[in-house]
């Protein structure tokens, strides 16, 4: 079976998907805010990779439900045809010399970054939405890094690759291959590039069977993977995502990434004896949940979405607009907001929002949801949760606020 014409259906599928996998990566590294500074980019040294081009918007309040449910949801799907784009080009990896000349070279190179840089991605980030932290480091900047070398690599070789692909594919009308059984199926003519054997085999299945192996193994890994983005009666459908049950029963009961407990947080940290401090221009506030309570509520209907993958339905949060909060720390015009939860120090337990994200009428210090007191595992005594914001930066347990011109 093995050939130019398959190789390059698979390549071509994999030219549509890919381009799409690393915009919606980029698009989550700038939902990050990564221009507020290194508590929010966990890429240090980046140097001109790490440039953004706009600020992320709060609105539609789903942005970052939508771009990282297609950005993890397309790179489980695109796990079968990657393995059989490798398989059909091993011969090429064996042909020897293995440099014939100047071109070749540099095609050999950019093989040798393309397929390392895409086992690397596609490992790592399977690792990371099934929460399994074996990394030899942060995730982030590994799988940051790995992508310009893949991305940089899979350029080169399309610029090298897409009029002989283009051709190859043109060689054999896709009807009719698909109406071709196995009695019918003849190896290609030798391309004198290597991936037609000399002696081939006798086929033991057919391209049109091939083809329905990678496209039904994408399928299932669709059906068994984005109900964990879709949410509703589908997420129990997500058979390989972790989050595809809610962890308990009543207004609490749907996703965390990590529990309380996992974090380090006791209940001396967030007992009676919890304040929140309050920064700003003015005189800092030290309060107690009661004394936010006693504040005007405000309410707003917002998912949680995380890098992962996985996202929640809209819930119903209700507290304190950080706007009005602002404004109380006599900065009603802040720029930026610190903000730090009480749980050990480690990653992401303080988080930089900026100036739009305050204004958002929707953007809240969290003291309830759905109706009843957040939580433990929810971030009780109070949380942030912001519109379109990455989970990971909708802070737990806020011991602090600082408000910033």
């Amino acid at each position: 079976m093995r050939g130019p014409w398959l190789t390059s259906v698979f390549g071509f599928v994999l030219l549509a998907g890919i381009p799409v996998l690393f915009v919606t990566g980029a698009l989550s590294y700038a939902a990050y805010n990564p221009g507020l500074g290194r508590l929010n980019d966990q890429t240090p040294e980046k140097g001109l990779l790490g440039f953004y081009l706009f600020d992320w918007p709060t609105d539609p309040s789903w942005l970052y439900r939508l771009t990282q449910g297609v950005h993890v949801t397309l790179g489980v799907v695109l796990v079968p045809v990657l393995l059989a784009k490798l398989w059909s080009v091993i011969p090429k990896l064996f042909t020897w010399p293995p440099v014939r000349s100047a071109a070749n070279a540099l095609e050999r190179l950019s093989l040798l970054m393309l397929v390392g840089g895409a086992v690397f991605e596609f490992v790592t980030g399977i690792l990371n939405i099934q929460l399994h932290y074996v990394f030899p480091g942060s995730f982030y900047p590994l799988h940051f890094y790995g992508a310009w070398v893949f991305i940089a690599a899979f350029a080169v070789h399309v610029v090298l690759k897409l009029g002989s692909a283009s051709r190859a594919l043109r060689s054999r009308p896709l009807l009719a291959e698909l109406r071709t059984g196995l009695a019918a199926t003849r190896p290609e003519p030798s391309d004198g590039g290597g991936l037609v054997a000399a002696s081939p085999a006798a086929p033991t299945t057919s391209r049109r069977g091939a083809l329905a192996l990678v496209g039904g193994g994408s399928l299932v890994l669709f059906a068994v993977t984005a109900g964990q983005s879709l949410g509703g009666s589908l997420r129990e459908t997500a058979l390989l995502a972790p989050h595809n049950r809610a962890p308990e029963q009543g207004p609490n009961g749907f996703q965390i990434n990590k529990t309380a407990a996992a974090v380090g947080i006791t209940p001396q940290l967030v007992g009676p004896g919890w304040r929140l401090e309050l920064h700003g221009a003015a005189e800092p506030l030290v309060l107690t949940r009661e004394q936010l309570l006693a504040m005007p509520q405000r309410s707003a209907r917002l998912p949680i979405a995380c890098v992962e993958g996985w996202s929640t339905e809209d819930q119903l949060w209700s507290g304190l607009r950080l706007a009005d909060l602002a404004a109380l720390a006599g900065l009603s015009g802040a720029a930026e907001v610190l903000v730090e939860s009480v749980q050990p120090p480690g990653p992401f337990t303080s988080v930089l929002l900026r100036g739009n994200q305050i204004r958002d009428p929707r953007s809240l210090l969290a003291l309830h949801v759905n109706g009843v007191d957040l939580s433990l595992d929810h971030g009780f005594p109070a949380r942030i949760i912001v519109p379109a914001n990455p989970g990971v930066n909708n802070t737990k347990w806020v011991g602090r606020l600082t408000f910033r011109a």
